[in-house]
């Protein structure tokens, strides 16, 4: 008996050590194949590493030189509620009655509105740029610099026709971002943009520059963008957007997004324009500013067809300013400008940005196409007013057969003029009703006053109804149409 346990012990201690054996070489074989693996992980060559750490030394270089010029604006306004509609409404008798004067919904009639935003000091003796939004109506700026000190700024001027203004702190031998120069910016080029996101000073994004000379964006009414992919937030409005070399390549503004955050979609003024906008405003607090006095627009192919052009490219004037320097020059609406002051007129944001930027009081060569003939005119330049006119929309009756069929017109009467405050120059006929099927649906809108026909001036349904009668079928149409406050040519092709 005994000896059975003892051989049944032996046995144990046999199993037992061969499991045990078993354990050790796995774990040894696993040991060695992990020591075999970290052997033969791949890594970066020696080449690439040193383009890797070349191209992230400079990013950092460049950050250093740039932030301390970048500083967090902090502004203050008190914002009067008293005459808001929700206000009015929670103090009406009506509401007063169920809740009296104690109600939990009652607003107070004034209260304090805070924003951030970012600028760029241009001076050591402390100008700052930034946007006109940022600073806009404020009753209090507070400037805060990289090393954390305070001070209070004063607006020198702000030009929302460009979103720029520049203020001032009362300081001294400050950094300073040198002025680049955003005329030889190229699609690809690396950027940095510098600016404090959330209130999150001093943060550093980068990007490319995704395109040049982005107009129409709906920002200012002047536009000449610069379009990045550099991540930028609410914020980083005044902020540095600078160039490998830290040249001040433009003044981040806004950002295009659904959500309210960054989106891919960034836009900065160039810095050519920011330059010529702040030297204005730190010398006479305003920018002053060349006008022709025409309504201007693009010269697309289905214009180009109706007027008879061979013209690929100009600039369509739809209006002249009564007395104006265009009308003075002998200028007509329907003339072409192919050039101005030497340099070609593409296009209207660049024709608006180069007058623009012409001295008041200067006489310049203009050339238009005028019934196929190019002519030139001597036009000296005048100021553009301060006052802009009153904006316009409203509504109209008639049937026909060809493309204005399904378009519905009335007279413009005393009563709509007054009114909707239309120009005692602005004539014709108000749209009232498009149908869905009208050639015409995606082109015109209710609101918008035809004035001309196939560029025959009407002035009431009448006159409407007796040129609109005599268009054939399948005949394009031209008309000269009054909408928001300015006047453009539109053509009726019948594509939708």
């Amino acid at each position: 008996m005994l000896n059975g346990k003892k051989n049944i012990f032996g046995v144990l201690l046999i199993v037992c050590g061969i499991i045990a054996g078993l354990v050790i070489a796995s774990d040894f074989n696993i040991q060695n194949q992990s020591s075999a693996q970290i052997k033969q992980a791949k890594e970066v060559s020696p080449q690439s590493r040193d383009v890797l750490m070349q191209l992230s030394n400079a990013m950092a270089e460049v950050a250093d030189v740039v932030k301390p010029a970048v500083v967090n604006i902090s502004t203050q306004k008190t914002v009067d509620t008293k005459d808001s509609q929700m206000n009015r409404f929670f103090e009406d008798p009506m509401f007063k009655r169920f809740f009296g004067d104690e109600s939990p919904f009652h607003m107070p009639k004034k209260y304090e509105s805070r924003a951030l935003g970012s600028g760029v000091i241009i001076k050591e003796d402390g100008y700052i740029v930034t946007n006109s939004h940022v600073v806009k109506d404020v009753d209090e700026i507070k400037v805060i610099l990289s090393d954390k000190t305070e001070y209070k700024g004063k607006i020198i001027g702000a030009d929302p026709k460009t979103d720029v203004a520049v203020i001032k702190i009362d300081a001294h031998d400050l950094p300073v971002i040198k002025m680049g120069d955003s005329s030889k910016m190229r699609v690809g080029e690396i950027v940095i943009a510098v600016g404090n996101p959330f209130g999150l000073n001093q943060t550093v994004t980068m990007g490319i520059v995704s395109a040049v000379g982005r107009s129409e964006v709906g920002i200012a009414d002047y536009e000449d963008f610069i379009q990045i992919d550099a991540p930028i937030n609410p914020g980083n409005s005044g902020g540095a957007l600078v160039n490998a070399s830290g040249e001040l390549a433009g003044i981040n503004t806004a950002i295009f997004s659904t959500s309210g955050g960054y989106q891919g979609i960034g836009f900065a003024i160039p810095s050519s324009m920011v330059k010529n906008v702040m030297d204005k405003l730190i010398k006479s607090g305003k920018v002053i500013r060349g006008w022709l006095g025409v309504n201007i627009q693009p010269l697309t192919p289905e214009l180009s067809k109706s007027f008879g052009l061979k013209e690929k490219e100009g600039v369509l004037i739809a209006d002249i300013v009564e007395g104006g320097p265009a009308e003075k020059a002998g200028i007509k609406r329907g003339d072409l400008i192919i050039s101005f002051d030497g340099k070609d007129a593409s296009n209207t944001r660049q024709l608006r940005n180069i007058v623009a930027n012409t001295p008041p009081g200067t006489t310049l060569d203009l050339n238009v196409v005028r019934e196929g003939k190019t002519i030139s005119f001597k036009v000296t330049v005048g100021e553009l007013p301060d006052a802009k006119q009153a904006p316009a929309e409203s509504p109209s009756q008639s049937e026909f057969t060809n493309r204005l069929k399904g378009v519905s017109v009335q007279d413009m009467t005393a009563a709509i003029r007054e009114r909707f405050n239309f120009p005692a120059k602005v004539s014709g006929v108000i749209v009232t009703n498009i149908a869905d099927d009208s050639a015409a649906y995606n082109v015109l809108r209710q609101g918008d006053i035809i004035q001309e026909v196939n560029r025959k001036r009407i002035n009431n349904v009448r006159e409407y109804d007796a040129i609109v009668s005599t268009i054939k079928a399948d005949e394009d149409i031209l008309l000269l149409i009054y909408r928001g406050s300015a006047f453009s040519y539109v053509t009726i092709t019948g594509k939708k």
